[in-house]
């Protein structure tokens, strides 16, 4: 028989080791305001053309 996959969970201390590891290797967080996106739209805006 086969075993099933098991999933990597998540813990507190797994988080709070990567988050600290980031910021050591130079990262940053950047706070953003509620309801304001966090991504950038390089592409800008799609326009549709329905009447063609």
């Amino acid at each position: 028989m086969s075993k099933k996959p098991t999933k990597a969970t998540l813990t507190t201390a797994t988080i709070e080791e990567q988050t600290a590891a980031f910021l050591k290797s130079g990262g940053a967080v950047e706070y953003v305001v509620k309801g304001k996106s966090g991504q950038y739209g390089s592409t800008g805006s799609k326009h549709i053309n329905l009447g063609k």
